[in-house]
């Protein structure tokens, strides 16, 4: 496989690093990077020849004169890493330079939005891959193998806690205009991972919507769904709250997968799938983002079960 050429936008953002870390394990390099935020040291790690912009004009620009110079110097794939409000913006760039689109989740926060990038991808020469990283890690793809064997209707308890602070209500995260708030921010992998395993949704209910957590009930194909999703830590279980400040744990008909770790490098294996042509699409990303979007739109109803059984038990 040809060294392939990568720019990057929001190189300053928490989930870049990821982002840097597959393009170097994959063999390629990144060529340019933008964010508004200039502290960016940890390029140095990776990619420190890496042209670097906080001006998203100029960093265009230098993406534009890339593609017009040769194939060999210009950016064959562009890395989404920005807040999630501007991803669509940032995958139509990479479109019009001809190079394929690695976004971060969300794709987009309004699923009226995908039909229009699947036009502009069809007339592009690039492609648009999203980072379902989920999909590939080991538990959940064993669980999926084993859920294969079974034509019985499951019970499933999620639990998703991931404790932030102060900032984080202050940051555009906090703001869900721009990043869909909760359900979009943090659950959008974990409500895609649920109806990868289970099938589409034949009824949702949400019990609980504040701007740190939400809670509700979904009946899918196969399963019947309780979900929690939380930013506060006092909801992480007493045994692991002094251990460490993220909990994700899925039961299915009583037995607990917990897959707090395994993480590290799952978004190289994404990557991988993406360079072989594999990657995930639209059309996988589709289902979870116009769940999310009918959650945060939706006023929540009483619920006729605890919102948070797992973390109550």
């Amino acid at each position: 496989m040809l060294l392939k050429n990568f720019a990057l936008t929001g190189l300053a953002g928490y989930i870049a690093p990821r982002h840097l870390q597959a393009i170097r394990d994959t063999g390629n390099t990144l060529v340019a990077a933008i964010d508004p935020h200039d502290s960016v040291g940890i390029v140095d790690s990776y990619f420190p020849r890496a042209a670097f912009f906080t001006e998203y004009e100029r960093f265009d620009r230098h993406l534009e004169k890339l593609y017009r110079r040769n194939e060999a110097g210009r950016a064959h794939y562009l890395s989404v890493c920005s807040p999630n409000h501007l991803h669509d913006a940032h995958i139509r760039t990479a479109l019009r330079i001809g190079a394929h689109a690695i976004c971060e989740k969300p794709l987009v926060l309004n699923p009226r939005n995908l039909d229009l990038l699947e036009e502009l991808e069809a007339e592009s020469e690039g492609t648009i891959n999203t980072v379902l990283q989920l999909r590939v890690h080991p538990r959940v793809l064993a669980l999926r193998e084993h859920l294969r064997s079974s034509d019985q209707r499951h019970h499933v308890q999620l639990s998703y806690v991931t404790s932030r602070g102060q900032w984080y209500q202050y940051s555009w995260k906090g703001d869900h205009a721009k990043s869909g708030g909760v359900a979009t921010n943090i659950g959008v992998h974990f409500f895609d991972m649920l109806l990868w395993l289970f099938g589409s949704v034949e009824q949702s209910e949400l019990h609980l919507n504040a701007p740190e957590k939400m809670a509700g009930a979904m009946r899918l194909e196969h399963a019947d769904v309780q979900w929690y999703l939380s930013l506060d830590h006092t909801d992480l279980p007493a045994s692991v709250q002094d251990q460490q400040p993220t909990y994700r744990s899925i039961t299915v008909d009583g037995a607990e997968i917990e897959f707090s770790g395994g993480f590290r490098d799952l978004h190289t294996e994404v990557y991988r799938k993406t360079l072989r042509g594999d990657g995930f699409r639209i059309s996988d990303a589709r289902p979870a983002i116009e769940l999310v979007h009918r959650l945060r739109t939706k006023a929540p109803t009483s619920p006729s079960l605890d919102p948070h059984p797992m973390l109550n038990a």
